[in-house]
Order: structure tokens, then sequence, then C-alpha cells
């Protein structure tokens, strides 16, 4: 996994800190659906309704993809919060646009892949959030079971644990981060987010997710 740059990272961070895309609780914590007890929830759809927001981000992911992915031939969308943000970039990119489902469609064409289905073409995937990378890759193992040649993934956030970084090596797939959890931090000490006493818990939490708070 790679940060796209420091100053996007700590720009995109502060950004989604003001429009509370990032919520930070750590006195009174999240669940996410594995059980984990998080201080953090990072929802990056709410962008999509702040326009300078949206268009900053959209324009970092282009960049991004522009820097790392010359030979791009299409962008795919992971569903759902992959979809508006992958269109977005394809319709100024001028590239042809799909999507992945979570599972397939259970009428009509039973379609897990939505768009023209062109094997062979060299794509770009598009995230909102990485946690793990589980859904990422499943994601990306679809599109390939389809034919489609993967050159990477582009996500606005990550959370940067260890099982990621690990889990998309043995994918053999490329990550780049517009801003990740260690970005976020300082401008949400620097923006009054938190405090040193809060600062300290959210460090621990990052260390070892699966037992915080102890």
């Amino acid at each position: 996994m790679e940060i796209f740059d420091k100053k996007t990272a700590s720009e995109v961070a502060a950004k989604l800190l003001e429009i509370e895309a990032i919520r930070l609780q750590p006195n009174n914590p999240f669940t996410w659906a594995s059980g984990w007890k998080s201080p953090i929830y990072c929802d990056n759809r709410l962008s999509l309704s702040y326009p300078k927001v949206r268009k900053f981000i959209k324009k970092k992911l282009i960049e991004a993809i522009q820097n790392n992915f010359h030979d791009v031939e299409a962008i795919a969308g992971v569903a759902t919060a992959g979809i508006p943000q992958g269109a977005l970039i394809a319709d100024h990119m001028e590239l042809p646009f799909i999507y992945v489902r979570s599972k397939a469609k259970g009428h009509g064409m039973e379609n897990m892949i939505e768009g023209k289905v062109t094997p062979g073409q060299k794509v770009v995937v598009i995230e909102d959030l990485v946690s793990t990378g589980g859904s990422s890759l499943k994601a990306v193992a679809d599109l390939r079971a389809s034919g489609f040649e993967v050159l990477g993934m582009v996500a606005i956030f990550t959370y940067g644990f260890e099982i990621a970084n690990q889990n998309f090596e043995e994918a053999g797939v490329k990550l780049i981060c517009l801003s990740d959890y260690s970005s976020m931090l300082p401008q949400a000490l620097a923006h009054d987010f938190i405090d040193d006493y809060t600062l300290a818990s959210l460090v621990e939490w990052r260390k070892n997710p699966a037992e915080w708070p102890k």
C-alpha cells in the first residue's frame, strides 16, 4: 500500500474530518460487523454531498491513476461506495465504466459485473475505504475471473492495517490511497477534533484493534 503523497494525505484527511465523513468517538466506540470496537467511523460517501470536497477528491484520484497506471483502459467501481466516484472519474477521463457487485444479481442476467465485459481490458479499481481489504480484493478476483487485467486499485482512505498490506501483496494488487489513519491523526489534533489524551487512545487502537479497548 502506498500513500499518494503526504500533502494530499493531510488535505484529504482534514476535509473528511471537516464534513464529518470521519467521526471519532473513542469514549462511545462504534461496533464493526466483525465485532471490533472502533473509535473511528469513516463514510466517504458524505463527500458526494459537498461539491468542493467531491471535486478535490475526484481530482486527486485522477492524478493517482495518471501517475501510477498509465495504460488504464477502463474504470471499475466497487459497489456501492466506489460506484459514484468511479463514474465521475471515468466521465472525466473519457473511459468506459463498470462496477462490481458484492454478490451476483439474483434475477435477469444474474450479473456480477455491470457494464460491458471486455476480456483483456486493463482496468483500475476505485474504492472509497480499505480496512482489511477483503471486499476490495473480492472485486478484483471477480474482475480477473471475467477476463479483465487489473492494473491496481485507488482508494480515498485506509486504516493502514498490516493485514490489508499482506492481503494486497499476496493478491498481487498495487494499492494507492489518498489518505490514511496515520495522516488523519495530526489533522484531528490540529483542528481540535481530539485532545492529547484522546490521541493516545486512538494510537493504541491502531496498534491492536481486535483487543481495543483493554
